[in-house]
């Protein structure tokens, strides 16, 4: 198999966000072993089936092709409200759409959260897990990659620290295996 590409998409829309510091952060730690795309969602207005048409908005248009040239997604998401950020579901929507045949169907995906407080967003880990899953997609089975007190182990707008990077890259390994387990199939 080639090099794996691998779309990393921040749940939050704030500059300098953790979320994107640790996809960032991923990007760096697997060059060599993955393309890795930094994908903000900015540009994704909020799921409207009367926009979901043949020409759906350009944000929604990236998305979609960026997710289809994936060969697996890792989802990086905050934790708002011990639950889901708005944005990370909507993406989510539009990624299912159409039903049954969007670009997230079947695609190997990884959930990383995080906080800057002591539960590394986990109680996001269950929402997000459960929307892939009525979209279509292979969530990845390993335990919960929730990254606690995320502002002190980012530098540079990047994850720097050595444990929370090392978790998150044993889980990304476990992607990375599940792509080539579907590229075998």
């Amino acid at each position: 198999m080639s090099t794996p590409k691998i779309l990393a998409l921040s749940g939050s829309l704030r500059a300098g966000a953790f979320s994107t510091a640790i996809a960032e952060g991923l990007k760096d730690a697997l060059a060599g072993t993955a393309d890795v795309t930094v994908f903000t969602l900015n540009d994704v207005p909020l799921y409207n089936q009367d926009l979901d048409t043949a020409t759906p908005p350009e944000g929604v248009v990236a998305l979609r092709a960026a997710i289809a040239a994936a060969d697996g997604v890792i989802l990086v998401s905050p934790e708002y409200n011990f639950s889901i950020p708005g944005v990370v579901k909507n993406a989510i929507d539009w990624a299912s759409r159409p039903y049954a045949k969007g670009a997230i169907k079947g695609k190997p995906t990884l959930i990383v959260t995080s906080s800057p407080g002591t539960t590394g967003g986990v109680r996001a880990q269950a929402p997000v897990r459960e929307a892939l899953i009525g979209a279509g997609a292979r969530p990845v089975a390993y335990p919960h990659v929730a990254i606690a007190s995320v502002g002190e182990k980012v530098t540079g707008g990047k994850l720097t620290d050595k444990a929370a990077l090392d978790f998150t890259l044993g889980a990304v390994h476990a992607l990375l295996h599940d792509i080539r387990l579907l590229a075998t199939a």
